[in-house]
Formats: structure tokens, sequence, C-alpha cells
């Protein structure tokens, strides 16, 4: 009898062990699924942030090129 009841202690420790691991597996893609969000964010941020002055410092360039073609014979 001592056998079959360590026999199932054994076997209930490996099915907690196997559920760990599972649930872990759902953990460790929600976190994956947090970092794009945020490497996301932080993507919009920046081009949000940086899109105007980029925007004025092409406008400024092309004012330059035109200003300049304007006065060549």
């Amino acid at each position: 009898m001592s056998g079959l009841v360590g026999f199932t202690r054994t076997f209930a420790k490996y099915c907690v062990a196997r559920m760990n691991l599972r649930s872990e597996r759902g953990a460790t893609a929600v976190e994956y699924g947090l970092m794009v969000a945020l490497i996301a964010a932080v993507i919009i941020a920046a081009v949000a942030l940086l899109g105007n002055n980029t925007k004025d410092t092409f406008q400024c360039t092309a004012d330059s090129v035109a200003a300049r073609a304007d006065n060549c014979p």
C-alpha cells in the first residue's frame, strides 16, 4: 500500500509541476505582448516629437533651394 501512496504523491507533484510550466508559458506570452506594446508606444512618441522638427528642417532646405534657383539666370 505504501508503494501506491508514494506513487500517487509523486504523480501529484508531477501534475502540479506540469500545470506550473503551462501557466508560465501564458505569462511569458503576456510579457512579450506588453513589451511590444511599450516599444510601439515609444516609437509613436518619438515620431510625434521629432516629426515636426524634421518637417521644419526639410521645409527650410526646400525654401533655400527654391530661392537659390530663382536667383540663377
